[in-house]
């Protein structure tokens, strides 16, 4: 009886072992990871801003010299349907009635909601938060752990190539 409760300790154990996070560049097509190593310094200048949720241009770049890399919404299709642990910063989108974000990009770096350039739309991702999620700082780091879909998403703010449905969203510690 106790090998029998061991095994299955075990098993529960290992099943709810943590994930692995998984890298932003490993959203990316071999081609576009390449692409990017092979681009020039682009600036990030950030414009003067009256809110912490200031979006003149949203997510979407308007410089049009910029390497094609950075409109890329290729993506890596084995990655559809897999459960993942992905740290980034939110740019908030939707909330529920109890003032709760239950809809937010997740962008690999702060502030890309009022940087210049944006990430492509394989580097923006959209998370739905059934729970819904605080954001009182779009500078603090979160963990999303769900399940990643490559699925393209669009709206007047930016267009992601990948969404995920979160099971939890944590801030990251320091």
């Amino acid at each position: 009886m106790r090998y029998f409760l061991l095994c299955i300790l075990l098993l529960v154990g290992s099943a709810q072992a943590a994930l692995e996070e998984t890298d932003w560049l490993d959203l990316m097509p071999e081609s576009d990871r390449q692409a990017l190593l092979d681009m020039p310094d682009i600036s990030h200048d950030t414009p003067e801003a009256d809110s912490a949720f200031y979006v003149p241009g949203g997510l979407r770049s308007t410089d049009k010299d910029m390497p094609a890399v950075m409109y890329s919404a290729q993506t890596v299709p084995a990655l559809d349907g897999r459960t993942i642990l992905l740290g980034g910063y939110p740019v908030p989108l939707d909330t529920n009635q109890q003032g709760r974000f239950v809809e937010f990009f997740l962008v690999p770096y702060p502030g890309a909601c009022i940087h210049v350039p944006p990430p492509p739309p394989n580097q923006i991702v959209l998370v739905r938060y059934a729970k819904g999620v605080d954001l009182p700082d779009i500078y603090a780091p979160l963990w999303i752990e769900g399940t990643l879909r490559v699925e393209v998403s669009s709206n007047e703010l930016a267009d992601s190539a990948y969404t995920i449905e979160a099971r939890s969203v944590e801030l990251m510690s320091d």
